[in-house]
């Protein structure tokens, strides 16, 4: 069982920066593929970046490449996502997930283990 607290996100001005942080309960958070999804009002939740149990490859969703960065700390069993030049359009209830299924980083399913989600919000 996973336990995860995400923290970081408020209010920024468009070109701005914040990190998000993603605490995870349990001994065995270095086991899981961790990934950042979000969902905006009236869309559906959508990948964002992931990263392998080893920090070895990190993967990004079109929309975000070049602008964020996904990093983990297996000691402090934390995952961060680094988001510079922020865009309105990055608004949105961003999300931690561990993923221990089967499948693509890029999809939900992979994912058995949610936080409960922290509010983004880019001012034009």
């Amino acid at each position: 069982q996973v336990q995860l607290v995400e923290s970081g996100g408020g209010l920024v001005q468009a070109g701005g920066s914040l990190r998000l942080s993603c605490a995870a309960s349990g001994r065995t958070f270095s086991s899981y593929t961790m990934g950042w999804f979000r969902q905006a009002p009236g869309n559906e939740r959508e990948f964002v970046a992931a990263i392998n149990r080893s920090s070895g490859t990190t993967y990004y969703a079109d929309s975000v490449k070049g602008r964020f960065t996904i990093s983990r700390d297996n000691a402090k069993n934390t995952v961060y996502l680094q988001m510079n030049s922020l865009k309105t359009e990055d608004t949105a209830v961003y999300y931690c997930a561990a993923g221990g299924l089967s499948g693509t980083v890029y999809y939900e399913r992979r994912y058995n283990y949610w936080g409960q989600g922290t509010q983004v919000t880019v001012s034009s």
